[in-house]
This record gives structure tokens, sequence and C-alpha cells, in this order.
């Protein structure tokens, strides 16, 4: 493996990426696709994670197989078929729908500091997973995670706390998240 570096993120094969930006010493692995996104420091995704339009924070520990803010089809046209707004992909004289897209891309999934998404999880678009948060492998994120929860499950439900409040929110400025922000 090559060596993590401050100045450059680690890029295996078959990675696709379009208009995302990096913190210091991140990793994205093989076949990989992540578009419109920001990784934060020291944070990596494994193999084939889709990541799109998404606010990645700092040391987020990001599975093999997981697929964050993933797009959607617009419901309330006459079809959900992508020739209505790609459709410079079909004709030469109309455009993609700029209106869409822009819709689309603002739609952000977040994913706080010192998280772990696991293997094959799903976070759909505009979902806020809190700091220190776990996702179980095969979970389907559909609402908000507080911070330092573990949650699991389809839709994904809260398991139990990482830490209490009184360890992970300490008033004096100390808490767990202060360590990585």
């Amino acid at each position: 493996m090559a060596k993590l570096r401050a100045d450059e993120p680690v890029i295996h094969d078959d990675v696709s990426l379009t208009e995302v930006t990096f913190g210091r010493y991140c990793e994205i692995g093989k076949g990989s696709r992540i578009g419109h996104s920001h990784i934060g420091d020291y944070s990596y995704c494994d193999r084939y994670a889709d990541i799109a339009n998404a606010e990645v924070g700092k040391f987020a520990n990001i599975a093999s197989f997981v697929r964050i803010g993933a797009t959607d089809h617009p419901m309330d046209r006459a079809s959900l078929h992508h020739f209505l707004y790609r459709s410079a992909d079909y004709w030469d004289d109309v455009e993609h729908d700029a209106e869409f897209f822009a819709h689309r891309h603002g739609r952000r999934a977040v994913i706080g500091h010192d998280t772990w998404i696991g293997h094959n999880a799903q976070v759909k678009p505009e979902v806020t997973i809190g700091h220190g948060a776990i996702v179980a492998s095969g979970a389907v994120v559909t609402r908000d995670v507080a911070p330092y929860m573990i949650v699991a499950g389809i839709p994904a439900q809260p398991i139990r706390e990482r830490f209490p409040a009184a360890i992970a929110d300490r008033p004096d400025g100390a808490g767990l998240v202060g360590l990585v922000a």
C-alpha cells in the first residue's frame, strides 16, 4: 500500500472522481465513484464505495460497497426515465436539465467526524450522520442519526449509544468530537 500523504489522496485503480475535494491523508479504494463531494482529513473509503453530493467529516471510516447520497429520479414527471433530464445523451438539439441537476446536487448527505459506515450500508440524500456514530453493515439510513449512536436495519433504527452524552458532549469542550474536529 502507498503511504498516505498530506498533500494528495491515495487513489486506487479504477476510481471515478467528479468535482471532489480532499483533506489531508485521505484514501479512496479501488473502483469507487465519488461525485460533488468533500472528503475530510484522514477519511477513507474502501473498495467500490459510491458517494454523491456529500460532506464527509474527518476520520470517517467508510467500508466497501457503501452508497452515500444515492441520486434519485424526478417523480413528478410523466416518466421516471433519465431521458427527460439527461436529454443530451439521446438527442443533439437539446441540453441536460440543469435545474434538475442543481436540485440533485443540493440534496447533501453529511457524515460527521469519526464515523464508521459498515459494508454495503446506504445513506440517503439529506441525511446527517452525527459525529462518532456507527452505521451497521447493510443498514439503510433514511433519517438523521444522533452523534455517537449505533444504528442498524432497514430502515436503520437506533441500537444503542457508543458513549453516554456526558462523555461525548462534555461542557468544558473536551468531549470526544473535540479530539478530531
